[in-house]
């Protein structure tokens, strides 16, 4: 068993969260690269095979141009928020059809006291959540199965951060699963503890959760009509 994290992981990120400023990330960039980008990259490698075993059309790219981590950097150009960087460290399994076509991934994310691992579709676009939402109607079992099974919902939640105040417009009021499709976003997730992602069975808790969550990611795919 391997240990990618630890507390100086964790020391790193609540440090460029009390001074997210760039020139205190300056002065510890080489602890960026040792302790959250470089075991990020080498958990992202050991990932590799355990996906495979999940799917074969989804991918985790350890490169660190292009590949699964997002940048640290935030994109400040249409935000209120000024702050440089983002005090945590995302991580996404992509599809590879993904580049082209919108498409569900799988997220870990490493931050202090808010660190997750989830799967499915963040903020997208109006045809795709169309999509899906009719997806859903035509094919309430199926959704029924992925995203409602009991053992599946005692392990994850589904978000409901972002919801519409009433059914999209054209779906009547006994729709199947009417309250599922007021969500904006279609993602499960689950809180994971920073003693988990410090600890030696971080890469097996991983390989299972993706195991559970091939199931939701698998229904969306469908729904977007590509290949899981």
């Amino acid at each position: 068993m391997s240990v990618y994290f630890t507390d100086r992981s964790f020391k790193f990120l609540r440090g460029l969260a009390r001074h997210n400023n760039r020139t205190w990330f300056h002065a510890h960039k080489s602890e960026y690269d040792a302790h959250v980008r470089t075991p990020f990259q080498s958990l992202l490698t050991d990932l590799q095979p355990v996906l495979r075993e999940v799917s074969a059309h989804y991918r985790s790219e350890p490169k660190t141009i292009g590949g699964s981590l997002f940048r640290i950097q935030r994109d400040t150009r249409f935000s209120g928020d000024k702050a440089p960087y983002k005090s945590w460290q995302g991580a996404r399994l992509f599809h590879v059809r993904g580049r082209d076509v919108e498409a569900p991934s799988f997220y870990l994310q490493l931050q202090p006291g808010n660190c997750f691992i989830g799967a499915g579709l963040w903020h997208p676009e109006p045809e795709t959540l169309r999509r899906v939402r009719q997806f859903i109607v035509d094919n309430p079992g199926s959704w029924s199965a992925a995203a409602h099974a009991a053992a599946f919902r005692k392990r994850f939640d589904l978000d409901d951060s972002e919801m519409l105040t009433r059914p999209p417009r054209g779906y009547p009021a006994d729709a199947p699963h009417l309250d599922d499709l007021r969500r904006k976003n279609y993602v499960a997730w689950r809180s994971l503890d920073d003693a988990t992602l410090i600890g030696p069975r971080l890469l097996a808790v991983v390989g299972e959760d993706l195991r559970r969550l091939a199931p939701f990611a698998d229904y969306l795919c469908a729904a977007l009509d590509l290949e899981f």
